[in-house]
């Protein structure tokens, strides 16, 4: 970590006696995939060790249905198509990764949780160890990326130390140079030839973004890998016919494409997207990791291993990892980001929105 980053860092208290609760963490983006549920296993921790990311949206009980809740209040809180039920937890919980935390305790009898492990359905499952207030849910059940979660309400940020900088624990926003093609990746498939659920969350948001931009009309991709991850999709979603727009990707090391609908990167810090200097363009945000391989998808080191490969041939040493099935965005990620888009009030996003609600499996996911 850079000393910048080091100097931008905060800590969480108990809001009840004070005590520490968290190491000194720097803020992050909350991951595209912080809500998301996959397959039936264990699945790692969703923040790296030694940040956190606040949740801007409701999380976690009371819930009340759709019916009860009423549109008018759904669109208030930000959700513009039905959805089976609708948080009235709190927003603006803090997220960090469990081993980041300090001081905590499990609290007897909250154990919600469907399979192995907790899942924060009956609500706050962790209290101060020195003062017994409840301040946090952890989440480590199957399915769920593991994290744990802090009441807005029940904590405080710890005063920056000297020197420190601000006490948000914000990077400096707008380094773009973070987003680089020689910046840490994160592979499409795994070693077992499975997507990686981050890809498969990130390609939702993204896809659900590009129809709301579209109207849920066809949209023209560049060929290549942006085709071929999004265009089996657009084809199943949008209705046939030629399409009138056009989109590509753009962002820092590239040059501004003459698109209708530019595909930029989501800063991994602030969740901030990329934005041409005239700042008119429309845009769909992808996430960092998946934008870098679509917008530079040659780029691969090309250092030859001693003795395995004649001069002059180069390729992966060993190959890449190849998928076993075709590739399926998370249906679960893009119904939720769709419904929380204005855009999917109007017809055809809303009827996308629906369509997929329904048939949750159907192709292309």
């Amino acid at each position: 970590m850079n000393r910048n980053a080091e100097e931008r860092t905060t800590a969480f208290a108990c809001g009840g006696c004070g005590a520490a609760l968290t190491a000194r963490l720097s803020r992050a983006a909350l991951p595209l995939h912080a809500r998301q549920r996959w397959g039936h296993g264990l699945l790692p921790v969703l923040m790296q060790h030694g940040t956190y990311a606040v949740d801007p949206d409701p999380w976690g009980p009371p819930w009340r249905p759709w019916h009860e809740a009423g549109e008018d209040e759904a669109a208030a809180r930000g959700v513009f198509a039905p959805e089976p039920s609708l948080s009235f937890g709190s927003a603006g919980t803090i997220v960090v990764a469990p081993g980041d935390t300090r001081g905590t305790v499990l609290m007897p009898g909250r154990h919600g949780g469907r399979c192995c492990g907790l899942d924060g359905s009956d609500g706050p499952n962790l209290a101060c160890a020195q003062c017994g207030l409840a301040v946090a849910t952890r989440i480590d059940d199957c399915s769920l990326w593991q994290a744990v979660r802090f009441d807005p309400g029940a904590v405080r940020a710890l005063p920056a130390d000297e020197g420190d900088g601000d006490d948000t624990g914000t990077p400096g926003a707008d380094h773009w140079e973070v987003v680089a093609p020689a910046s840490d990746p994160v592979p499409p498939v795994d070693p077992a030839g499975d997507w990686n659920p981050q890809w498969a969350a990130a390609a939702a948001v993204a896809l659900a973004h590009l129809l709301a931009v579209s109207g849920g009309m066809p949209v023209a991709l560049p060929e290549g890998p942006v085709a071929a991850l999004f265009a089996p999709a657009l084809d199943v979603l949008t209705p046939p016919g030629k399409p009138a727009l056009t989109a590509a990707p753009a962002g820092p090391g590239l040059p501004e494409p003459a698109a209708d609908i530019l595909m930029v990167p989501r800063h991994p810090r602030t969740g901030t997207a990329w934005r041409p200097s005239d700042g008119t363009a429309v845009t769909v945000p992808l996430a960092a990791y998946v934008w870098t391989q679509l917008a530079f998808p040659t780029r691969r080191r090309l250092v030859q291993a001693p003795g395995t490969l004649p001069e002059g041939i180069l390729r992966d040493d060993p190959l890449p990892d190849l998928p076993w099935q075709s590739f399926r965005p998370d249906w679960g990620v893009f119904v939720r980001t769709l419904a929380r888009l204005p855009a999917v009030r109007g017809p055809r996003p809303r009827g996308i929105h629906d369509r997929v609600r329904e048939h949750p499996y159907s192709h292309p996911f």
